[in-house]
């Protein structure tokens, strides 16, 4: 297939849309900028990758969740610098693991379906073609189920309904 002459223009129209997603995943303007420059730099660097895309739109708002997924799995973290007394470094470690403590036992506490569901997404599965075929249900179940899952341990957790994860901690 050839490469469209208009790629550029099509990119352009994405760029509304990539951004509100990547607001919606990062919260944060200046990451959700920097995640829709590398996606769109990914797609502008391989026309012919594009040619060969269908849907360019479904492509590139499931490239920005995939580059979002990949960039939390590179995110390091800092050690605190030590402190005199040693409390300041030792505190939010010490609410971190009480955070996760609180978590499994709500994840414990779901339905056997959607604990199942949320140890493979833990894991490191996290897409939900991937998460049917492993348990063999349908795709819509599986995203039904998580969803409730995850509105569950927002509950229990205390959390916003739409909050992040990293308001946890």
């Amino acid at each position: 297939m050839p490469v469209s002459p208009d790629l550029p223009a099509q990119l352009t129209a994405l760029l509304p849309e990539l951004t509100r997603l990547a607001r919606g995943l990062t919260g944060n303007r200046a990451q959700a900028e920097d995640l829709c420059q590398e996606v769109l730099l990914k797609l502008w660097a391989r026309p012919d990758r594009c040619a060969g895309i269908d849907n360019l739109h479904a492509y590139a708002l499931a490239a920005l969740r995939n580059q979002y997924r990949q960039n939390l799995r590179m995110v390091k973290t800092e050690p605190l610098p030590d402190d005199a007394d040693g409390i300041q470094t030792e505190l939010p470690r010490a609410l971190a693991v009480i955070a996760l403590s609180e978590l499994q036992s709500a994840i414990a506490r779901l339905p056997a379906g959607q604990a199942h569901l949320i140890s493979l997404v833990i894991a490191g599965e996290t897409s939900p073609d991937a998460l049917a075929r492993l348990t063999g249900l349908p795709r819509g179940t599986v995203m039904s189920r998580l969803a409730r899952a995850r509105a569950t341990l927002r509950g229990e957790m205390g959390l916003a309904a739409k909050a992040p994860v990293s308001d946890l901690l």
